[in-house]
């Protein structure tokens, strides 16, 4: 019979993500998010390619990537809502991981296996901050998703998108809960 970590088991069934608009400072310290990173960097990962890798967006940094999404927002013809809302993921965040999915084309493992260990790492960096006591969310939005922005604001190659920004920080209050799957309507058995 296997060993069962039941702490880890109830901290995975009954974690939930800090609503990024609710972090405040104080952030992990370098040594804390190394901790965190190094823990995040311990996921799936076939034919060891490493096909990710991390940019932390400190405090100094976040006015400039807010004015850049406004900017380019603005040049999509974005809502000016949408873009309020996606320049604040910014202009109030104190700490961002960034992940970059970084997947070689020349390898022997197919792209989209590398882009799902790429996912693994934004899961893992956001349960790893979850599991230190940090509040934390992994989010997206069109920046994410648009290769100017990555070029200008991250300095991103052509080839390389954002897989998660992972808010990082303390949270005033406990986080809401939100409904979760019904496992027997998504859950298929096959025994033969």
């Amino acid at each position: 019979m296997p060993e069962n970590n039941t702490q880890a088991i109830e901290f995975l069934r009954t974690r939930r993500s800090h609503p990024a608009v609710l972090l405040r400072p104080p952030v992990p310290d370098r040594a804390q998010l190394m901790a965190i990173l190094e823990s995040g960097a311990r996921t799936p990962d076939h034919g060891k390619l490493e096909p990710w890798r991390y940019i932390v967006l400190e405090r100094s940094a976040m006015p400039r990537l807010a004015a850049l999404l406004t900017e380019r927002g603005a040049q999509l013809g974005k809502a000016p809502s949408l873009v309020e809302k996606a320049a604040a993921v910014f202009s109030d965040a104190n700490l961002v991981v960034t992940v970059v999915a970084s997947p070689d084309d020349s390898a022997k493992i197919p792209s989209i296996e590398q882009t799902l260990s790429a996912g693994a790492v934004c899961l893992s960096v956001l349960n790893s901050a979850l599991a230190a006591g940090w509040g934390a969310n992994w989010v997206t939005g069109f920046g994410a998703h648009d290769p100017v922005f990555r070029q200008k604001a991250l300095g991103l190659e052509d080839h390389e998108f954002v897989a998660g920004f992972i808010h990082i920080g303390t949270s005033e209050k406990a986080p809401p809960d939100r409904p979760r799957p019904d496992l027997e309507r998504i859950t298929t058995w096959l025994d033969a």
